[in-house]
């Protein structure tokens, strides 16, 4: 009879076991579930703030602009900023005219300040790409070669400035030519020659790939 009472204490131990095992498992996802939504809490938080970063930026170079009064808008998604042809360079030219200097002695310093507002802005922007496009008309290698050889006339223009957080500048400003890639292919459009101010912003891909012959400083 005692072997016979020992059987239901076995089994109300064997089920004490699993139910301790179950509990344990339940406690770990649960736990495992408060850091999930914990980390997506702080990624939530980090790219509202970026985005926030971001849209001071853009705002802060439309009203410096404006109060300056340059003809210069910035895409109110990326901030990308073209500068026709016709404001910087002659025809088939990539030496900088006067008053293309003149534009860039008014537009950089904005540019730079409105970047290096506070250090949230400065560390939300990554890189600064000067871009040299063409239009379709003409030799392909030629326009390729134009393209970055203007980006790097602005590059060298910019070097000899004086300016608020000018080598903080520098550690973020590269060149690009992209020739026609972008272009109009069907029609040689005037408003595809131009140089593009644009933005890498932290955490996120170039938003446009940047040309074979870009991300080099030309000297000739």
């Amino acid at each position: 009879m005692i072997a016979g009472e020992s059987q239901p204490d076995n089994q109300i131990d064997d089920s004490g076991s699993w139910l301790s095992i179950g509990d344990l498992m339940s406690a770990l996802l649960m736990i495992f579930a408060l850091l999930l939504i914990s980390a997506l809490v702080q990624i939530a938080e980090v790219s509202e703030k970026s985005k926030n970063n971001r849209v001071m930026i853009i705002k802060g170079l439309e009203d410096g602009f404006k109060a300056a009064g340059i003809d210069a808008a910035p895409n109110p998604e990326t901030g990308d900023i073209s500068i026709t042809n016709s404001v910087l360079f002659q025809q088939d030219d990539y030496l900088l005219k006067d008053v293309g200097k003149s534009f860039l002695d008014k537009f950089i310093p904005i540019y730079s300040q409105v970047v290096f507002q506070n250090q949230a802005t400065a560390d939300e922007v990554v890189r600064i790409v000067v871009e040299g496009h063409s239009s379709s008309e003409g030799n392909f290698e030629h326009n390729m070669r134009l393209s970055v050889l203007r980006a790097n006339s602005v590059f060298e223009y910019i070097s000899l400035m004086d300016f608020p957080n000018k080598n903080a500048f520098f550690t973020k400003l590269l060149i690009s030519g992209r020739g026609a890639i972008e272009a109009d292919q069907s029609i040689a459009n005037e408003e595809d020659r131009k140089v593009v101010f644009r933005f890498q912003f932290k955490g996120q891909e170039f938003q446009k790939v940047v040309g074979q012959e870009g991300l080099k400083h030309v000297s000739e």
